[in-house]
């Protein structure tokens, strides 16, 4: 379980939040085998988030 201080879906710094969706979808392509950058494009999401959501 993680905590709000460490989960980047609920912490996206300077803007908004993540939804707990586009966290979902963000992994679910990363399970299909996508690249950060297909994500990237696919979701509009900043690079540096999608690889966040990933490592975490």
């Amino acid at each position: 379980m993680q905590t709000s201080s460490t989960n980047i879906c609920e912490r996206m710094g300077r803007s908004q939040e993540l939804s707990e969706c586009k966290c979902g979808t963000v992994i679910g392509c990363h399970l299909c085998n996508k690249s950060i950058h297909d994500i990237f494009l696919l979701l509009n999401i900043p690079l540096s988030t999608v690889s966040g959501i990933i490592t975490m």
